[in-house]
């Protein structure tokens, strides 16, 4: 495994990341299974793990407080959110209001047993929520020790812009891989102004490995039927890299993850899987390179 600054930060991070959301987090994953997979990303020499406190409809995070628990957590950077929450029901609740965004940095310390977080990031605020009063309270965070880094989390690019503009944000998360070329630029700005960069669906979750196409449980039939629900224009623009299932001595995981690694201005790419055989092979990515042929026809692909 490979490791790069986040930003200017202080912190350093795995180039693969932990997504522990999802069908991870979920009570009907097997809970020795979800422990198992973290306990190995450990093993793997990952040191980066993402959560949220309304991710799993709320059951990751304490999830991950488990599966973290007696482990040494000196060297590892584990981040969460903040304005969402589960609200029951499988919907989401948004407050980002200073009161509230207090309140969830308090309970997430508390449900992954933690003293300090690495990194909060605001999970989707739009640009109208990003005020002065919620800054003033994310430095109060700050100062009492409880944070070491803020960030936001967006696949809007008017809010990317916005949160690498504001000097109390150290970190952007946003939506980068083959399908999102376009993200290079506001990557290129944040790094200029020395913000790390979390590169989040780095696998365009999924589906230039054909992964809808692989049920072979419960958990695929999950993932497929939030992809055709969700994402079904993403499940067709990837057939243009079908081309990347067939790269010798590399899987289409793996080049994904590749392309997002070769841009210098992401710290690391993050994501999540149930397998262990998923989480091995994205860990192996560390420090592949693409053919230039394969570079090439990513290009066109892309139109580019």
């Amino acid at each position: 495994m490979r490791y790069r600054p986040l930003g200017r930060t202080g912190l350093t991070v795995s180039e693969i990341g932990f997504g522990c959301a999802s069908y991870w987090g979920l009570a009907r994953f097997d809970e020795s299974q979800a422990l198992g997979l973290v306990h190995r990303a450990l093993d793997l020499g990952v040191t980066l793990f993402d959560t949220a406190p309304g991710y799993s409809r709320g059951e990751a995070e304490p999830r991950l407080g488990r599966a973290l628990k007696g482990r040494d957590t000196a060297n590892l950077v584990i981040a969460t959110k903040a304005g969402t929450f589960h609200a029951g029901g499988g919907r989401t609740g948004r407050d980002f209001s200073s009161a509230a965004i207090t309140a969830s940095v308090e309970a997430s310390l508390k449900r992954l047993g933690l003293e300090r977080l690495s990194l909060v990031q605001l999970h989707g605020p739009g640009v109208g929520e990003l005020t002065d009063d919620l800054f003033e309270a994310l430095e109060r965070l700050r100062a009492r020790g409880l944070v070491a880094a803020f960030g936001a989390n967006s696949f809007d690019a008017e809010v990317i812009g916005a949160v690498i503009a504001a000097p109390v944000f150290d970190v952007v998360m946003l939506d980068y891989n083959v399908l999102r070329p376009e993200r290079g630029p506001l990557i290129a700005q944040a790094a200029r102004m020395g913000k790390g960069v979390l590169a989040g669906m780095p696998l365009a979750m999924g589906h230039v490995d054909g992964q809808i196409r692989k049920v072979r449980g419960l958990r695929d039939l999950w993932y497929a039927a939030r992809a055709l629900k969700n994402h079904r224009a993403e499940v067709v623009a990837a057939e243009r890299f079908s081309f990347l299932r067939q790269i010798e001595g590399m899987s289409a995981a793996q080049a994904s993850l590749a392309y997002v690694l070769e841009n210098p201005g992401v710290s690391a790419a993050v994501t999540g899987t149930t397998r262990r055989a998923h989480l091995e092979a994205n860990a192996a990515a560390s420090g592949m390179v693409l053919p230039d042929q394969v570079r090439a026809r990513l290009r066109a692909a892309q139109g580019g």
